[in-house]
């Protein structure tokens, strides 16, 4: 891998796979932080004198100061310098978990979780643009290859860790567990990843040629994918559209983001590169990842949350049926990476993974009241097997076209996609969990009569409390399904990916 063929290589005189390891341990850790914290989310709200609906804040501030930072992260790198940027994203988010861990209140830690939010959002995307520039596009599957893992690996362990954490210590220690990782992915990033000459050519001629911040796109961004954010994230518990406060945050994301779109396709300097889009590959690969994040992402909620609400299970059972599907992902990973660009096309893999992703959710929707813990396990392996034939070969193709100074723009936005699909996902569910949860109760309801045979007050009792058991299995049966149909129906999409002769440059390199 010579420098001439990768000039914007992060790897300088190292070894790229040890850049790539360097730097997949910060995003290790903030996906980890994610879902840990979902796990600890009702030990903070107690500790905190916060009610259900307020502990919620915790949740959203990070989702919403994330979602904002993303979209500009490729214009923060060239601004800032890439490796600058990532140590500070780095060291912001290291700090803001440790503020989180000494937090008295609720307002104190939805501060810090903002902060927090600002620089976990950095991350994934810098890593991308690191992958995409540092391996020669033969190599770019296997890296992306290593990224998944570090995905993957994350919500697996996160909830048994999280709910194993705050068990035997605190909720604290949720957030402590940064400090050590945070200092140890500094150092080694300090050490060992480089900015290219190249890298800091483009920056210098930048700034030469005058500095003109997109001050306008930056506050479209800000307050589109934040209103967005929050109208997804508050839709079901502000009663939908009839809350004056959903419909103020639907028509503010929709105006700012249709100027947006506008704005940013004539600025020469764009805080947000929608330009992009006119790389078919990028095109089709953003959209498909937000098929990923819509289906899988959502799925991988929805099971813990069957298996807790409905099932008995406790935060750290109900995780581990997550955990056989991690363990196999985890293998599956490099075989994906094999496969892709050397063996068979992006388009065929992504094809036929989102058609067995398909099946998969289908075979859950068919299960029973009586499924056991095996069963859950077994259900989220077929769906999640699936995972790395559409992660690799997506991640792989969006950047074939885009020329290498744009990496970082490009990563940005295939990561917004698989974030506001996996939001969209998240809100639609949880919308149409109780409105099925309403419909089934009410269906079963009109079966009962006074001839049912059940007069005493304790068995009317326990003969609603099975109503209701039987109407949410029911319902998340229908989530399943209609997740099911949701990948059936993307999975054409693939098709559109472009075919790529095997080992060709790419246009715009």
């Amino acid at each position: 891998m010579a420098t001439e063929e990768l000039p914007y290589s992060a790897a300088g005189p190292n070894n790229p796979w040890l850049i790539a390891v360097v730097v997949s341990i910060a995003t290790f850790m903030e996906v980890l932080d994610t879902t840990i914290a979902n796990v600890a989310l009702r030990h903070i709200a107690g500790s905190l004198a916060a009610s259900q609906d307020e502990s919620t804040y915790i949740l959203t501030s990070y989702l919403v100061s994330n979602a904002i930072i993303v979209p500009i992260s490729g214009w923060l790198t060239t601004l800032i310098g890439r490796k600058r940027f990532y140590m500070i994203c780095v060291t912001l988010f290291t700090l803001s978990s440790v503020l989180c861990a000494t937090a008295t209140t609720l307002w104190q830690i939805v501060l810090w979780r903002i902060m927090q939010g600002i620089g976990g959002g950095g991350l994934a995307p810098v890593e991308q643009s690191i992958f995409a520039d540092t391996f020669p596009i033969r190599l770019r599957p296997q890296a992306f290859a290593l990224y998944g893992f570090t995905i993957v690996l994350a919500p697996a362990i996160g909830p048994v860790l999280g709910g194993w954490l705050t068990d035997q210590f605190s909720w604290h220690w949720v957030f402590l567990i940064n400090l050590p990782v945070g200092v140890v992915s500094l150092l080694l990033t300090w050490f060992f990843v480089y900015d290219s000459p190249a890298l800091k050519r483009d920056r210098s001629a930048l700034l030469k040629r005058g500095l003109r911040i997109d001050y306008f796109g930056f506050i479209l961004v800000v307050l589109g994918f934040g209103a967005l954010q929050i109208l997804l994230d508050r839709f079901e518990r502000a009663d939908g559209f009839s809350s004056p406060y959903i419909v103020a945050c639907g028509i503010i994301s929709l105006v700012c983001l249709s100027v947006l779109v506008v704005w940013e396709i004539y600025h020469p300097q764009p805080v947000m590169n929608v330009r992009l889009f006119r790389y078919r590959s990028f095109a089709v690969s953003c959209i498909l990842m937000l098929g990923v994040g819509f289906t899988l992402i959502t799925a991988t909620q929805l099971l813990p949350q069957l298996a807790q609400s409905l099932m008995g299970y406790d935060a750290t059972t109900s995780g581990l049926t997550l955990g056989l599907a991690g363990i196999a992902t985890l293998f599956l990973m490099p075989f994906s990476g094999m496969l892709t660009g050397r063996v068979l096309q992006p388009r065929t893999l992504c094809f036929v993974a989102f058609c067995g992703t398909a099946v998969a959710l289908w075979y859950t929707s068919q299960l029973t009241l009586q499924a056991t813990f095996w069963n859950l396990s077994f259900s989220r392996l077929l769906q999640a097997m699936w995972l790395p034939f559409l992660f690799i070969p997506i991640s792989s193709a969006s950047l074939v076209q885009i020329p290498r100074a744009r990496n970082g723009d490009a990563s940005a936005l295939l990561n917004l996609m698989r974030n506001l699909g996996g939001s969209i996902g998240v809100s639609y569910i949880t919308n149409l969990l109780a409105w099925r949860s309403q419909f089934h109760q009410a269906r079963l309801v009109e079966h009962l009569t006074p001839y049912t045979g059940v007069t005493a007050q304790s068995g009317l009792a326990m003969l609603m409390q099975r109503v209701t058991l039987q109407a949410g299995f029911m319902t998340y049966l229908d989530l399943f399904w209609v997740l099911s149909l949701t990948a059936a129906i993307i999975a054409p999409l693939s098709l559109l990916l472009p075919k790529l002769p095997k080992g060709a440059v790419a246009a715009g390199h």
